[in-house]
């Protein structure tokens, strides 16, 4: 297929996939053109364009409306503003029916384009998984085949650098795996044969053959996905009352316009022309427009507002979720920390040069590409230590390093690498103490014994400690949960001032703690960055992504900190509460008026063109209102 024709097929999905919001869009421009029509004198030019704009802006709600009627047998607010529309033209009232038809396309397009795009984490999610893997067969060459076509008990060879296609059993060979995608654990597992190992996970160096031990649909990665799924679908209990309120309301005005039109004439003595002009100034009056409006606006300004401030929201809802917010779960690796472990303490063998001997580990480990390493690697260049070139090393997968440097023979890994008892007892047992301390610790070995040993951890972000005192402030409580060890979790806890953490989480059990805290507290926020995080993400009230996050965790959660500053969260809830009381002020606003309006069309107090200002006015101000979200102040 040439570039012309992707070109072509790309504009015709993009095109299917914001019709509703090009239709409205355009319905409005017709309105427009109607309306100076009109004030030019072309009348029936102006009734053409605005019957033009009815059904190039009704028809997607108007079909929806008549579908969803016909499905759930149950009557809608799709069919009342459309009959509200009809009944403005009947009257002569082009303008106002065209008007209420474009706001309700409007914000119905942009709730449709919302909700396209919140589906779309499951096919990110779907291209981290291999589809393809070398299977092992007898004495026979690996042979690349489909993931689809792996039956349990084949044998798999994963290479370096490789994502592990299935859940398996290491049958041959030892290696570092970084298991972040599964567990969030920032620091690469080691793993030996009879150790399992999950399918999306980074075999980093060691070649592995595994025997696989799930079917593909029962893989951990695919729990993953399906727990996603399962979030999503389900309605939030808002989502469910206003469905219910929908239906009420149709049917109220409904029954009221139909009563308005046989009754009054019976009771009243009113004459058959003033009780359909009634009827139709009640259908207009009765339209939701204000109460449409008394949101919309309001939340738009919103967004804008917290877009400018680094924070993204993928619609209002989440906006109403935040406002309520009673407690917050945080991922730590990539959300309070940076992610990346650092060189946080050197202890050097007294009878050695201390810039010399980290020049030396510094060397070495700059030949692998380890996170552990280039943390090393890193704290030398801050330290402008020169690290020397050249230099083999043999890499041991799974326990660490051999090297030759000006003839003397060094070992860099773990204590059972270099020798547990001499590592132990090394610098008055500081490797036990640092261990305390959440941190992983390596050394390094000459041909004298231990000559150095280095800790390192995941730091806490600068700004964690502040977003964290910052939610208290707000009456909202702080849990961690986190896939990393009971010594690391509780370290960064401390650090952090978080009111409670859990340690050694899998995507399954911080789904089962979101669950829990729902039951708890009703309404609960997620904080995470990682593949792991998406499920708990979907499960919670509202979730929020880290920018510099995954993919997967971008797209499912309802919020994105587009700048990784977890302060922004304080921010967005003060955001979402004023919100909140501007809507509420807003709908009581709008209920009010069209009762009084109601009253007093009832009463032959108020004629169709009053009526129509004070239904329109009402729709003003309540606009006016919601655009104060746009003040940066909040």
């Amino acid at each position: 297929m040439n570039q012309s024709n992707r070109e072509n097929i790309s504009l015709i999905e993009k095109t299917k996939e914001h019709g509703e919001l090009i239709a409205a869009v355009f319905s409005g421009l017709i309105i427009l053109l109607a309306w100076r029509m009109e004030s030019s004198g072309l009348n029936t030019a102006a009734v053409i364009a605005y019957l033009t704009a009815f059904i190039i802006g009704g028809y997607a709600k108007a079909k929806e409306g008549i579908l969803d009627t016909i499905e759930n047998k149950n009557l809608n607010v799709e069919l009342l503003m459309v009959l509200a529309a009809i009944g403005s033209a009947i009257i002569g009232y082009w303008t106002e029916g065209a008007i209420l038809i474009f706001i309700f396309a409007l914000s119905g397009a942009l709730e449709t384009y919302a909700m396209n795009k919140s589906h779309r984490e499951i096919s990110s999610l779907m291209k981290l998984q291999p589809e393809e893997a070398w299977l092992v067969r007898g004495g026979f060459e690996p042979m690349k085949v489909p993931v689809a076509s792996l039956k349990v008990g084949d044998h798999l060879l994963i290479k370096p650098g490789e994502r592990i296609p299935a859940d398996g059993e290491i049958f041959k060979g030892s290696s570092s795996i970084d298991e972040s995608a599964i567990s969030g654990e920032s620091m690469p597992t080691t793993k030996h044969v009879g150790d399992f190992v999950y399918a999306g996970t980074v075999n980093l160096n060691g070649t592995l053959t595994i025997t696989m031990t799930k079917p593909n649909s029962e893989t951990m990665f695919q729990k993953i996905i399906t727990l996603v799924q399962s979030a999503q679908s389900e309605k939030s209990p808002s989502q469910q009352f206003i469905e219910k309120f929908e239906g009420i309301y149709v049917k109220f005005v409904l029954l009221t316009v139909l009563l308005m039109l046989f009754l009054p004439h019976y009771l009243l003595d009113w004459d058959w022309t003033t009780t359909f002009y009634r009827a139709m100034v009640l259908l207009v009056v009765a339209s939701p427009c204000a109460l449409v409006a008394s949101v919309m606006p309001a939340t738009l300004a919103a967004i804008s507002n917290g877009a400018k401030n680094g924070i993204l929201f993928k619609g209002g809802v989440h906006l109403e979720h935040l406002s309520v917010l009673k407690l917050l779960s945080v991922d730590k690796t990539g959300t309070l920390t940076f992610g990346t472990p650092v060189v946080t303490d050197i202890i050097v063998r007294d009878n050695l040069n201390r810039n010399d001997t980290i020049a030396v580990l510094a060397s070495i480990e700059s030949q692998s590409n380890h996170p552990l390493a280039q943390a090393i690697s890193h704290y030398a260049k801050e330290l402008n230590i020169t690290t020397m070139q050249g230099i083999d090393i043999e890499d041991v997968p799974g326990w660490g390093l051999k090297a030759t440097v000006h003839n003397q023979s060094y070992i860099v890994g773990k204590p059972e690498f270099v020798g547990r008892d001499e590592a132990s007892h090394f610098a008055n047992n500081a490797a036990e103490k640092l261990a305390e301390e959440g941190k992983t610790v390596i050394f390094m070995r000459d041909e004298n014994g231990i000559a150095l040993l280095a800790a390192m951890k995941d730091t806490v972000r600068d700004e964690a400690k502040q977003a964290v005192n910052n939610l208290k402030e707000l009456g909202i409580n702080v849990a961690m949960l986190t896939g990393d060890n009971e010594k690391t979790a509780k370290t960064i806890a401390k650090e952090a001032g978080v009111n409670e953490y859990i340690a050694e989480c899998l995507p399954e059990t911080k789904v089962n703690y979101i669950k829990d805290y729902l039951d708890q507290y009703h309404d609960v926020g997620m904080v995470g960055d990682g593949i792991n995080d998406a499920p708990a993400l979907a499960t919670a009230t509202v979730g929020i992504a880290m920018g510099g996050g995954t993919d997967v965790a971008l797209e499912t959660a309802d919020v994105v900190l587009m700048k990784n500053d977890l302060s922004k969260i304080a921010y967005a809830v003060r955001l979402s509460r004023k919100m909140q009381r501007i809507v509420k002020q807003n709908i009581i606003f709008s209920i009010s008026v069209i009762a009084l309006l109601i009253i007093s069309n009832f009463l032959q107090l108020v004629d169709l063109p009053f009526g129509v200002i004070g239904h329109e006015g009402s729709t003003i101000l309540v606009i006016l209102n919601g655009l104060r979200m746009l003040n940066r102040n909040i």
